[in-house]
């Protein structure tokens, strides 16, 4: 006779016993009714004392997981995080990943290596950021974002990035 698959609900078994003994099974059954999963060797219905014992037993044991990961995150949580460091190959690599098209993210690699050699916290005058903007709500933006406003920058003004570097060549601004 074959057994029902179990498809497991995401919670781990705690009641797990040791091999050879029944254990308590907490599994959802696709396509069976309880009488046929009730004839797995591992099934048994428990009385009303064992699963109050049962549950004191998983209520201290979640309570001392609760516990652990609770002061491992109030330890981290306790200190002040260091600023985020961004590194040039990332934020390089999520502007090409905006601009699927090699050449474009070529072009926009160049205004930026330019304008603020990618650093995200570049000033000149009162122009800031990776795309040296005038804005100050340009200036907060975290680098990932200053990146997707540069694009659309230039998507807006000038259509395509290379036709923004064009310009920049040109100009010497863009």
């Amino acid at each position: 006779m074959s057994y029902p698959q179990a498809v497991s609900t995401g919670v781990q078994n705690l009641l797990e016993t040791p091999k050879g003994k029944r254990k308590v099974v907490k599994h959802l059954t696709l396509g069976c009714t309880l009488d046929a999963y009730s004839q797995h060797p591992d099934f048994r219905v428990l009385n009303k004392n064992e699963v109050l014992s049962k549950k004191k037993k998983i209520n201290k044991k979640r309570l001392h997981w609760l516990l652990l990961i609770t002061s491992v995150f109030a330890t981290i949580g306790a200190n002040p995080a260091p600023a985020a460091n961004y590194s040039i190959d990332h934020l390089r690599l999520y502007a090409h990943s905006r601009l699927l098209d090699y050449k474009e993210f070529q072009c926009l690699n160049a205004i930026i290596n330019q304008e603020s050699r990618w650093n995200f916290k570049a000033k000149n005058g009162n122009h800031y950021g990776l795309g040296q903007m005038r804005s100050k709500h340009y200036r907060d933006l975290d680098p990932y974002r200053q990146i997707d406003a540069t694009i659309r920058y230039n998507q807006t003004r000038y259509l395509t990035q290379c036709k923004a570097w064009a310009f920049h060549l040109k100009h010497g601004y863009y």
